[in-house]
């Protein structure tokens, strides 16, 4: 990636749009048109037979051999929200059952529950991305003591409004360097907030993803038709905003 900023691609998640993809062929045709787009990275969401998300290790092993297959070496990130399965100890449960193994999880470090899942993941040699989607994730997260082991940190802010989510960053930023944590960092927003999440990071040397579990308009409000797109238009902030 020009300039060395990190570029991960979420191809899916619970969005319902044509360019957004379910079943493990799907996903990982998506992943593969991807990667020469300029993503060094995917993360996803496994859904079950009747479309439904999952975190069941048959669906969840499905959908990794399938991208694998199709882009070998690219490191997968799979889902582990509370979204899909809300109950800590049920998740837990579940997700013990891994037969066949994510390169990454993203744990959202405000769920009940989360440190325990990352213990576990850990111990199974599954790295972490630690997901903070407002000031109180991130405070729990330094009150973790987790940090040492992850791999990076996602400053995701949730905010619609695009100056509101660029503020949230800077301060989820702010708290975690402030704690002495030097993870890598990727930003992203949702809707049309991550493009102005995304360019804020490039100017500070950060890593962005996008895609279609993110947003499904390009930077000019045009509809994208695919995660390739939104990928290079992704790249395309880099190259223009990017520094090493």
């Amino acid at each position: 990636m020009p300039h060395g900023i990190f570029l991960q691609v979420a191809l899916n998640g619970d969005r319902v749009h044509p360019g957004a993809p379910r079943s493990p062929e799907a996903i990982a045709e998506a992943a593969r048109a991807c990667i020469p787009a300029g993503a060094e990275s995917v993360h996803v969401h496994a859904f079950d037979d009747a479309g439904r998300e999952t975190l069941d290790g048959g669906s969840c092993a499905k959908l990794l051999r399938a991208v694998r297959a199709s882009s070998p070496g690219t490191p997968i990130s799979l889902t582990t929200s509370a979204t899909i399965i809300p109950d800590a100890k049920e998740r837990l449960r579940v997700i013990e059952g891994w037969q066949e193994l994510p390169d990454l999880v993203s744990a959202n470090q405000g769920e009940d529950g989360i440190v325990d899942l990352c213990e576990l993941l850990l111990s199974r040699g599954v790295e972490i991305e630690a997901g903070l989607l407002s000031v109180a994730d991130a405070r729990a997260f330094v009150r973790s003591g987790l940090a040492g082991r992850c791999r990076r940190v996602l400053v995701e802010p949730l905010d619609a409004d695009a100056g509101v989510a660029v503020k949230h960053a800077a301060a989820m930023e702010e708290i975690v360097v402030s704690a002495g944590i030097r993870l890598e960092q990727v930003h992203h927003g949702y809707g049309m907030a991550l493009w102005a999440v995304n360019r804020r990071a490039i100017d500070r040397g950060y890593g962005i993803r996008t895609g279609m579990e993110d947003v499904t308009q390009l930077p000019d409000g045009t509809p994208a038709r695919d995660n390739a797109e939104l990928v290079r238009a992704a790249a395309g902030f880099i190259r223009i905003h990017g520094r090493r």
